[in-house]
Parts: C-alpha cells; structure tokens; sequence
C-alpha cells in the first residue's frame, strides 16, 4: 500500500442552480457524492456552513483510512489566483467573494478555486478524453458555453487568473444581444442551450407558415431538448436550426485552432447530446474557414467524462 492510494480529494462544482460534491479517489471514482441547492443559501457564510456540515459525516467515515489531501472547486467566474468569484451573473452572492480562504478555514484544508470550465479541462486532462495532451481546447455547451485552454499541458489562466472566456468572443459583430453580459453577437448567445432556444424561436416567428413539430409545442415550454427531438423524428426547421447553430460554433472553432493550434477540439455539456446533427456542421464550417496549413489537422472529439461525474472530477483535479 502506498501513500498515493490513501490520499483522496474533494471536488466541489458550485452552479447557479445546483451545487454538486464528492470524495474522489486517483482512479476518478467518485466515493461518495451529494448535492445542494445553491440559491437557497443568500450568504457565502450559510453556504459555506452548509457544505461543511453535508460533507464532515463523509469525511470523518474515510478520514481512518485515507488522508484528505485538499478541496479542489470550480465555479461561474472562478479566478484561480486569487481564490474569488468575481462578479457570477447566474449566482446571488454578488462582487468579489473569496470562496477558497472561506472553504479551506472551515475545513482546516488546502483549497483551489477556478473556473468551471477550466476545471472541467483539468477533469479531461487528467481523466478523460485529453489524457496524454498538452494542447487542446475544451468547449462546455450547455446553459451556456464554457472554455478551458490548456497550452503545453498547463491550463491557460492569464496575467488576472480569468483567461479562457470563449464564450463571450464576438463571433457574429452587432449579432444578437445576450441577455446577461449585454455583449452583441457572442458564441454563448447562439451555440448554448438557451442560445438555440432563442433561435428556434426565431425561426418559427420568420416563418409563421412552414409546418414543423416544434409548433405543436407552447413556445415558452421550448427547450434545446425538443429541438433535438423534432430534428431526430426529421424536422426540417429543427434540422434547420441546428444547421445554423452548427455553422456559428465551427467558424468560432476556427478562430480557436488558428490562436492556439491544439490537438483536438473536446466539446462537453447538454447540447452534444445532439450528435452529428450539430457535429457535422460544426466540423464543415470549421475546416472551410482555416487557412491550409491548418486544415485536417484538428479533431472535434466529445468528452469521455460522464456528465454526472465531470463537475466533481474536474474540481477535483486541482488537488
């Protein structure tokens, strides 16, 4: 037995919705997990409070046999040097709020915090489908989009710890508005679930005659979900959107290989569930908008990590 196989990590994912934790071991099994609701806790303080008391009864049940070796947490706007959450739009605790210094005095343990995204490129780096790169590029598609840039096998922060925000590249100038940052024409704005919504429901308004299944649904009852749906069972407005969808994600993709050339592209979240309905053109478009030397050279691969697991595995991954 070595020291290695005793040692175990917290992995903390703090959502807007959802906060998600669990014990993990150096195989990426995860030994015990639990959940919280993060806006029912308006303070850090009860937040804090009620992350230790969800988790002591699990670490005190492992602690005799394994050494907790440190907490690790990703978070909306997690700036990994300072420790802070700066400014989350999607979280009640606004301005800066120093979350690692708060978790780590209240469990007596070394604490990291970064960006949900980068630490869902660290679950892929060390877990996942990016194990044994050193460049790539992870996109999170779901609510909205997330990125992590690792370079020479180290995560991309930038000279303030907040580097990576791919998302909010301006991909369509004076494009749609997005409906928290106020930025015109953003990735987010289109290639996230709640994006595709608003196109859906573009589509539908430009097009008040043209039958598709996604009529048959109330419009305020629309998600990214339907729309695969109604485009699976042959929907030609829904296979539509997806087409346009795909197209913005793969010009975006270009601008992305030629900044940083990496091994692959790894996409991840709710919205790839949609397959090569999104995937192919995404791939097209990329290539058609790459100078040569460029082309070919880059694959657009899915995440291997369980959508469940990855929030905790990748927060986990800073310890």
């Amino acid at each position: 037995m070595t020291v290695t196989n005793t040692q175990l990590a917290i992995g903390i994912d703090i959502g807007g919705t959802n906060t998600k934790f669990g014990l993990v071991n150096h195989e990426a099994k995860i030994l015990e997990e639990g959940v919280l609701k993060t806006g029912e806790y308006p303070t850090i303080d009860a937040f804090t409070e009620a992350l230790y008391t969800n988790l002591k009864p699990i670490i005190d049940k492992y602690q005799a046999d394994y050494t907790i070796k440190g907490i690790g947490v990703g978070a909306p706007n997690g700036n990994f040097y300072n420790g802070c959450i700066e400014h989350a739009p999607n979280l009640h605790w606004k301005g800066v709020v120093p979350v690692r210094d708060m978790i780590s005095q209240k469990f007596n343990l070394p604490c990291s915090l970064t960006n949900d995204a980068n630490a869902a490129a660290g679950g892929e780096l060390k877990y996942g489908a990016a194990k044994g790169m050193k460049d790539f590029i992870q996109i999170t598609l779901g609510t909205g989009v997330g990125s992590g840039i690792v370079v020479d096998g180290e995560i991309l922060y930038g000279h303030n710890g907040i580097a990576g925000e791919l998302g909010h590249t301006i991909i369509r100038p004076g494009g749609r508005k997005h409906w928290s940052t106020g930025l015109h024409g953003t990735l987010e704005s289109y290639c996230s679930a709640t994006g595709i919504v608003i196109t859906a429901k573009e589509f539908l308004a430009q097009n008040p005659d043209r039958p598709s299944l996604l009529r048959d649904v109330a419009e305020d009852k629309i998600e990214a979900k339907t729309v695969n749906e109604c485009a699976v069972k042959g929907d030609e407005l829904a296979n539509e959107i997806y087409q346009y969808t795909g197209q913005i994600l793969g010009e975006a993709l270009a601008n992305f290989v030629m900044f940083s050339s990496p091994e692959a592209i790894i996409l991840f979240g709710g919205v790839t569930k949609a397959g090569d309905l999104l995937l192919k053109p995404a791939k097209e478009h990329m290539e058609k908008n790459l100078l040569q030397s460029f082309k070919d050279q880059v694959p657009i691969m899915l995440s291997q990590l369980k959508e469940a697991d990855a929030a905790i595995l990748g927060a986990s991954s800073l310890v």
